[in-house]
């Protein structure tokens, strides 16, 4: 019913910043928001950021807080994700979600997945 596509991955220096989208298909009207989730090689899926389908509510990592923004356009059905000042950290393949209830924090609060987009940062 709903499809996700992530675009705007790359290999960006250490204090460099990148754009992350993520567009929506098929039956995507829903009470609830969307969130972003990132995951490196050999470590547990892990929240980012989220927001709320009004797009008055955020939600942040700690490890992203300060560095990263999430945002909206509910007329285009997208959902994006402004990284500044990037760390090698950072570096892992990440994910657009939908929820499917009103939790926000985990992987199993989420209905729908996009198929991922990889971010590198380099030293």
């Amino acid at each position: 019913q709903v499809q996700l596509v992530e675009s705007g991955g790359g290999v960006v220096q250490a204090g460099g910043s990148l754009r992350l989208s993520c567009a929506a298909s098929g039956r995507t009207f829903s009470s609830y928001g969307m969130g972003w989730f990132r995951q490196a090689p050999g470590k547990e899926r892990e929240f980012v950021a989220a927001i709320s389908r009004s797009g008055r509510r955020t939600y942040y990592a700690d490890s992203v807080k300060g560095r990263f923004t999430i945002s909206g356009d509910n007329a285009n059905d997208t959902v994006s994700l402004q990284m500044n000042n990037l760390k090698p950290d950072d570096t892992a393949v990440y994910y657009c979600a939908v929820q499917r209830g009103t939790g926000w924090a985990y992987p199993y609060d989420y209905e729908y997945w996009g198929q991922g987009t990889q971010v590198t940062v380099s030293s």
